[in-house]
C-alpha cells in the first residue's frame, strides 16, 4: 500500500496511454468517446498535480491551509490516495463504462472537472498569489473545452432527462464537497504516518519534508 499511495499517479499514466489504445481499438462514439476521453483527461491532471511539476499537495496545505506542516497536513498520501483513486478513477470510470445508460454520472463527473477548473485556475492562485499551479494547465486545455463540449452535445441531442440533470448536478455536488474538501478534513492528522516525500511540496518548503 505504501508504494501505491506514493505512486498512484504513475500508473494513472499507464492507463491513460491503455484507455488511449483502447479507444483507438474499440472505436467508442459520441457521448461515449467524450467520457473515455474524460478519464484520460483525469489521469493527466493528477500526473500534472503530483508527479510533474508536482507540488500539488504542499501548495494546497499552504494556501487553502495555511499549514505549518505542508507534508502532511490537512492532505496526506491516504486522504490522495482515497480522494483521486477511489473516488475519482471509480466515477470517471463508471461514467465512461455506462455513458448514456446513465448520463447522471457523466454529468456529474463533468461538474468534478469544472469544479477543478475553477479551483485551480482561479481559488488556488488567489489564495496562493501565484500564477500558476500543477492541475492548472490541464484544467484550462483538457477539463474546460472537453467538458463544455460534452454539455453542449448533451444538450444538442437532447440526451438528458430532467432527472439525469437533477441527479448528476446533486452527486456532482456532492463529489465536489464531500468527496474532496470534506474527505481532507475528516482525515486530517497532524501525527498522520502518511507523509509526501520532498519533491511534492513547494520549492521553498521542501527543506522542511521529513523526507529530505
Amino acid at each position: 500500500m505504501d508504494f501505491l499511495r506514493l505512486h498512484w499517479f504513475d500508473l494513472g499514466v499507464l492507463l491513460a496511454a491503455i484507455t488511449g489504445i483502447g479507444i483507438l481499438f474499440m472505436h467508442p462514439t459520441g457521448l461515449t468517446l467524450l467520457l473515455w476521453l474524460s478519464l484520460v483527461t483525469l489521469f493527466l491532471h493528477q500526473f500534472e498535480e503530483y508527479r510533474y511539476p508536482g507540488y500539488f499537495p504542499g501548495m494546497m496545505n499552504t494556501a487553502m491551509y495555511g499549514s505549518q506542516l505542508p507534508d502532511r497536513y490537512p492532505l496526506n498520501t491516504q486522504t490522495s490516495l482515497i480522494v483521486n483513486v477511489l473516488i475519482g478513477w471509480l466515477f470517471y470510470l463508471l461514467a465512461a463504462l455506462f455513458s448514456v445508460h446513465a448520463l447522471w454520472l457523466g454529468i456529474a463527473t463533468l461538474l468534478v472537472s469544472l469544479g477543478n477548473f475553477i479551483a485551480h485556475t482561479f481559488l488556488f492562485n488567489i489564495r496562493g498569489k501565484t500564477l500558476y499551479n500543477p492541475g492548472m494547465l490541464t484544467a484550462i486545455v483538457l477539463f474546460l473545452p472537453l467538458a463544455v463540449y460534452c454539455f453542449f452535445w448533451i444538450i444538442a441531442h437532447n440526451a438528458a432527462a430532467p432527472l439525469d440533470w437533477i441527479s448528476g448536478v446533486l452527486l456532482g455536488a456532492i463529489l465536489n464537497y464531500v468527496g474532496i474538501l470534506k474527505m481532507i478534513d475528516w482525515l486530517k492528522d497532524k501525527n498522520t504516518p502518511y507523509v509526501f516525500p520532498s519533491r511534492c511540496l513547494v520549492p521553498e518548503q521542501r527543506k522542511m519534508s521529513v523526507e529530505g
